[in-house]
């Protein structure tokens, strides 16, 4: 498999309940940050990697997604970009949850792929094609890249291990835990507890598949350091679009 072939699904369905009144009549993928939508962050910095094939799913206001990425605007990001839609929104009335919205999305996608939530800002994060080449000679199932816990999620998510393993932590242990940034490899067989195509609509969560995973060791992660933000609430979008003091 050449490593630059492989796609990237980026999550745009949601409704962006806590970013309202901003996501009334704008999906929050295209809400602008420092000038550009954050959409266009991931595509750019894709392209920029070698990635030029993207998956998105789309559920609120996913036509505007659709217009956004006109063919004019596709070459304003990279000439060869190529984007392909899965719409839950049309389809089954609303999103499927992160789970439910790859697997909806498998037919679409390659046996490896990177994932992203539309909602992310990591302006200095590089998709490369050396991550998914190391990826694909283990034989993990995912790969994550974990974050500093920002001030909103203290406790974190996952563990991370000597060797590069994930861990699901319990509890009471106190070993560090990081936020999971919403960035990963992931390969087809992943989503095997889903049905294929998703062609019923379920809605399934992902933190139970990846914590089902962790526990058979099968996924592997790493820490970055770079700015990370997940774009959550008004406050936060603001915060980004501050302007930069002299």
């Amino acid at each position: 498999m050449n490593p630059a072939a492989i796609k990237a699904m980026v999550l745009a369905a949601g409704r962006g309940e806590r970013m309202r009144p901003l996501t009334d009549q704008l999906p929050k993928p295209l809400l602008p940050v420092r000038g550009q939508a954050l959409i266009d962050w991931h595509a750019r910095a894709l392209a920029r990697g070698g990635f030029k094939a993207l998956v998105i799913n789309t559920a609120w206001l996913g036509a505007k997604i659709q217009s956004h990425f006109s063919p004019e605007r596709r070459r304003d990001i990279d000439s060869l970009l190529s984007i392909s839609y899965s719409h839950e929104g049309a389809d089954f009335g609303g999103a499927l949850e992160t789970a439910g919205g790859i697997a909806r999305a498998l037919p679409l996608l390659g046996e490896a792929f990177w994932v992203l939530a539309g909602d992310v800002f990591v302006p200095g994060f590089e998709f490369t094609p050396g991550a998914v080449r190391r990826f694909l000679a283990t034989d993990k199932l995912a790969h994550l890249w974990l974050v500093p816990n920002p001030v909103h999620n203290p406790r974190g998510d996952f563990g991370l291990a000597p060797d590069g393993l994930a861990l699901d932590l319990p509890a009471d242990d106190p070993a560090p835990r990081y936020t999971y940034s919403t960035i990963g490899l992931y390969r087809r067989a992943f989503f095997d507890a889903l049905p294929a195509g998703n062609p019923q609509g379920m809605r399934a969560a992902l933190a139970p598949l990846l914590r089902a995973a962790m526990a058979r060791g099968q996924v592997s992660a790493e820490l970055y350091t770079g700015d990370w933000t997940d774009v959550g609430t008004p406050e936060r979008l603001a915060e980004l679009n501050r302007p930069l003091s002299p």
